[in-house]
């Protein structure tokens, strides 16, 4: 009797455990198989259709690695429509401190507010990788926004956007608690970047715990420690290298 008990159960466990790692089989292969959107920044596919549709008003240009598509304090009427590749967008503090504003993937604009007030730039784009892009000069769009007035709208939408969630951010990063800068930087990227997981919301882009910091001014220890804290109070969870924002019937 013992051993056909023990069979039982061994046999019961057995079909748990299979249910269990086929479960998170599926999890995985769900995770695995989501497309990774690079950056932290995407407008509407319309607006960027419309830019995309005046390419041939601006010329392509390509920058390598590590390159400076602009600078800080530097006057320019260029400003740049990424078509593949990354670009770190940040501003250096007086006291030498580098803040990161935005990380610019594809089908994103740069660059455009201080081509068209013609003053010195208030940020610098770097390349964190071989770049594709298509510079327009600000100086010559007057006669294309005539021609093209859905041009000059889109542009200006997304100028107003950017303007927005910059004062947002302001406000955010006024918080002192880490967890809370961190959280509003990953509700804002939910908005642009978040599908649908069975548990919560899964942000289809990739951001290393130094780039957390550097986009919520903090130190890459303290992100860490606070993204610890978030996980443990069932806030967050990691999978993949992708962060799941759990929904409150998670908690």
């Amino acid at each position: 009797m013992y051993r056909q008990i023990r069979s039982a159960l061994l046999i019961c466990f057995t079909d748990i455990e299979r249910m269990l790692l086929s479960k998170q089989a599926r999890m995985r292969q769900k995770t695995a198989k989501t497309k990774k959107v690079p950056g932290t920044w995407r407008i509407n596919p319309d607006l960027a259709r419309q830019i995309m549709g005046q390419a041939s008003s601006g010329r392509a240009r390509r920058f390598r690695k590590d390159e400076v598509i602009y600078d800080q304090g530097t006057v320019s009427t260029r400003f740049y429509f990424v078509l593949s590749g990354l670009v770190q967008v940040s501003i250096v503090r007086v006291d030498g401190v580098e803040v990161v504003l935005e990380f610019m993937g594809p089908e994103t604009v740069c660059g455009e507010g201080d081509a068209f007030d013609r003053l010195p730039r208030f940020s610098r784009a770097v390349a964190l990788e071989e770049t594709d892009t298509i510079e327009f000069d600000a100086a010559r769009m007057e006669k294309v926004f005539s021609q093209h007035p859905e041009f000059a709208s889109a542009l200006l939408r997304v100028t107003s956007l950017k303007q927005r969630v910059l004062a947002v951010r302001l406000e955010h990063l006024a918080s002192r608690e880490p967890e809370e800068r961190i959280m509003d930087l990953f509700h804002r990227l939910q908005e642009m970047f978040a599908v649908d997981h069975p548990g919560g919301k899964l942000l289809v882009t990739r951001l290393t715990h130094e780039q957390i910091g550097a986009m919520t001014s903090t130190s890459r220890v303290t992100v860490t420690r606070a993204m610890r804290t978030l996980r443990e109070s069932n806030k967050i969870d990691v999978l993949g290298g992708y962060i799941l924002l759990r929904t409150r019937r998670n908690e």
